[in-house]
């Protein structure tokens, strides 16, 4: 597997992956750094994992699907 073919800019599950990934981060920085009782620190911090785990599956779909060529027409 090339790490190249995590770039895929043109595939809408790269900029998913993106998302949840700035999303996860985003929640683990709110579990860390907010005042929340037991409850919303569970909530906050298992929503960041699913989100982390999500966002590694997407990865790792990237990674082993073949990127999309792009066709060019052929003049003849």
């Amino acid at each position: 597997m090339k790490l190249s073919r995590l770039f895929q800019p043109r595939n809408p599950l790269f900029w998913i992956m993106l998302a949840l990934n700035a999303l996860s981060s985003a929640l683990a920085w709110i579990a860390h750094n907010r005042p929340l009782d037991t409850g919303g620190v569970l909530l906050i911090s298992s929503f960041a994992i699913l989100n982390a785990i999500l966002g590694t599956w997407l990865a790792w779909r990237l990674l082993r699907d073949e990127p999309a060529v792009l066709s060019t027409p052929q003049v003849e």
